[in-house]
């Protein structure tokens, strides 16, 4: 089968960004998993890094950004860059599950995400973070992430914390969960057909 790979890079006036995705290296499939994580937010490499190792794709993300503003540019830019690389490597949405869910604890929080790669960019997310930031990550920039990577992936995402008290906890929870969700969403079902009743995605 084609290998699902990708690699783009994403130049601004704000951020410098490169990203190299491998959608099939889910432990079995004789590929490597290789993870490497430079966004200059400490916290947000963590995030990235779960959602890569638990999604079982090789990612190689790095990123030069105006952090002397703040994060919210690195934090915005690399979720876009990212979502646009996941599309690239998924290509034409055929022959997948499309659909699927996550559910991941982290001690006393649990999340749930839904995602349907659909060509339909929609994102809901109800992450209850309490904390203004998380290490050096603006806890404002979470939702604001989610949003950006359904929007560049051409997803639908709903992503919800269910329950929880440490903000550190809830929202590696909910990065761990959307990564659960997109390894079932992108298994391949052994078809060559469209998921969809429409006959198109």
């Amino acid at each position: 089968m084609a290998a699902r790979t990708a690699t783009i890079e994403r130049k601004t006036n704000e951020t410098e960004i490169r990203v190299a995705i491998n959608l099939d290296c889910q432990p079995g499939s004789g590929n490597k998993q290789e993870i490497s994580i430079s966004t200059g937010i400490g916290f947000l490499d963590h995030m990235y890094h779960a959602l890569a190792k638990h999604s079982g794709m090789s990612l190689q993300l790095s990123c030069k950004g105006d952090l002397h503003i703040d994060d919210h540019h690195s934090a915005e830019d690399t979720a876009i860059a990212l979502g646009t690389a996941f599309k690239q490597a998924l290509g034409e949405v055929r022959g997948i599950r499309r659909y699927g869910t996550g559910f991941a604890p982290l001690d006393e929080a649990l999340s749930r995400a839904v995602i349907d790669i659909c060509s339909r960019p929609y994102c809901v997310t109800d992450l209850k973070l309490k904390r203004e930031k998380i290490g050096d990550l603006s806890t404002e920039m979470f939702p604001h992430i989610f949003y950006s990577f359904s929007i560049a992936a051409g997803v639908t995402l709903h992503l919800d914390v269910l329950r929880g008290e440490n903000d550190h906890h809830k929202a590696e929870s909910a990065f761990k969960a959307l990564a659960l969700a997109i390894r079932e969403a992108i298994q391949r079902t052994g078809g060559d057909d469209v998921p969809s009743t429409k006959g198109v995605l």
